[in-house]
């Protein structure tokens, strides 16, 4: 019976152009797609080279300018952009701190639409204040990006709807159930070949079509034989989740209008509401401090702290002897007193700037242990971690940013304190950004997309004995 209906499905698909029409769309919706993805990332490639192009540029006028100062010679630059003075280098020449991106990023934008791929850390400048975000257009956050995860998460389901909605009601409207009804065979082995027959063939196109698509723009999918593997195995695992929604829906419902209703109600909820409802619950449970507030009282600490700059600095050279050998306060200014004050600033803003943390972690913590609700969730996340533009990847370089702020800022101190010119000399010496990727477990929702489809196909079985009509496939 089961090589009967291969053929039969096969010729059947065929005749009715499905798998023609079905090739033809996954080209299409992978092709644009994946090179959607790819001129995204060329576009950040291309502004961080251009950050870096434009340090490189600026460090030759700098040691232009250093080696005229050190012979002696007239400078047409203002006195506090001279590079002799530590904090102009500090504040006017500061390194790029890149996250590069990863060699599948463009699978899915993911983060990327949210924050930018490159900051330029200052000594005066905040680390809780960095400025992470990029000037994104509202119309183009609200639709997303038509990248290879929103073909896979939102469309490709859709497909897989139009694909299979009607494969036992067909066959009911058009009358050849009552003939099928003589084989020995129950309803729910019958329908469960007839999804699995195309599961296999739109299995084939979709990995078929990957293929082609990622040679065709000159990617090489067997350079990472592992990350590509992982990503086949991702797409299977959530198009038999949704195969396996049909399976119920073909055995429960019963007409064909019916059942299109009923899966494109199951879409909209599972892509659409459920992860919506997910994220105005964690923001209605962890509501986030407002950071305006932060930011005034910020502002209002700062004036607090620049009334007592003097006594602050003495507290300060107090604790750091060795920017007190010599008796040089006289000679102390402004970025003195600034950069003194700059340790209690952090201090006294550092539990608000906690509190702000701790809602977006517990915000982030609440998504993640209920995603297995909507498997549109998992799959998504699973990408961008694939990707290397999820949440927890740009956390994670935002770490690397705040501490490398802290770096730069920590090498112009002795500069400053000791009253020492930045020469020629010091240039190598200048510390330098090297971002670290961090890799994430992304395999890890193929075994929970797994599962909950072996369970729904369960439920089919178990339930099916419901669905059995007199005359319709019945027990054998």
């Amino acid at each position: 019976m089961l090589s009967y209906n291969f053929k039969y499905e096969l010729k059947l698909l065929l005749r009715s152009r499905w798998i023609q029409l079905l090739s033809i769309i996954l080209l299409v919706l992978f092709g644009f797609s994946t090179y959607n993805g790819l001129q995204k990332i060329e576009k950040r490639e291309k502004d961080i080279a251009d950050a870096h192009l434009e340090v490189k540029e600026n460090d030759i006028m700098m040691l232009k300018l250093l080696d005229s100062v050190e012979r002696g010679m007239q400078v047409s630059a203002s006195r506090w952009t001279i590079p002799t003075n530590p904090m102009a280098v500090g504040n006017y020449r500061p390194r790029v701190a890149a996250m590069d991106p990863q060699p599948m990023a463009f699978i899915a934008t993911g983060q990327g639409d949210l924050f930018t791929h490159y900051v330029k850390p200052k000594v005066s400048g905040d680390d809780f204040a960095l400025n992470f975000a990029e000037m994104t257009s509202p119309v183009q956050l609200l639709f997303g990006s038509f990248d290879l995860a929103f073909v896979i998460v939102y469309l490709l389901p859709l497909l897989i709807i139009a694909f299979s909605y009607n494969v036992l009601s067909a066959e009911k409207e058009s009358g050849s159930l009552r003939l099928l009804a003589s084989q020995p065979i129950r309803i729910h082995s019958w329908v469960l070949q007839k999804l699995g027959l195309r599961f296999f063939w739109l299995s084939v196109l979709v990995i078929g079509t990957l293929v082609l698509v990622f040679f065709a723009v000159g990617l090489n999918p067997f350079s990472d034989v592992a990350t590509f593997l992982g990503l086949i195995a991702l797409v299977l695992a959530y198009m038999l989740f949704w195969f396996a929604i049909t399976f119920l829906i073909n055995l429960w419902v019963g007409s064909s209008a019916k059942n299109a209703v009923t899966l494109l109600g199951l879409w909209v909820a599972f892509v659409l509401l459920v992860p919506s409802m997910l994220n105005q619950l964690g923001n209605t449970l962890y509501p986030m401090p407002s950071r305006t507030l932060m930011i005034n009282e910020m502002r209002t600490l700062k004036a607090e702290l620049s009334e007592r700059q003097d006594e602050i600095l003495d507290n300060y050279l107090r604790d750091h002897p060795e920017y007190a050998i010599n008796d040089t306060t006289q000679s102390r200014g402004f970025y003195h007193r600034y950069m003194a004050s700059q340790k209690l600033v952090k201090e006294e803003l550092s539990p608000l700037v906690s509190a702000y943390e701790d809602q977006l972690k517990k915000q982030q913590k609440w998504v993640g242990n209920l995603k297995w609700v909507s498997p549109a969730i998992i799959a998504q996340e699973s990408l961008n971690e694939m990707a290397g533009t999820s949440t927890r990847d740009y956390e994670h370089f935002r770490r690397q940013v705040i501490g490398f702020a802290g770096k730069w800022r920590e090498h112009f101190l002795p500069f400053l304190f000791n009253n020492q010119d930045f020469s020629q000399k010091d240039y190598t010496n200048l510390p330098q950004f090297q971002y670290e990727q961090k890799s994430y477990a992304s395999f890890g929702a193929i075994p929970i997309l797994l599962l909950i489809s072996i369970v729904l196909f369960a439920v089919g079985f178990l339930f099916s004995g419901q669905t059995k009509k007199a005359g319709m496939l019945s027990s054998s």
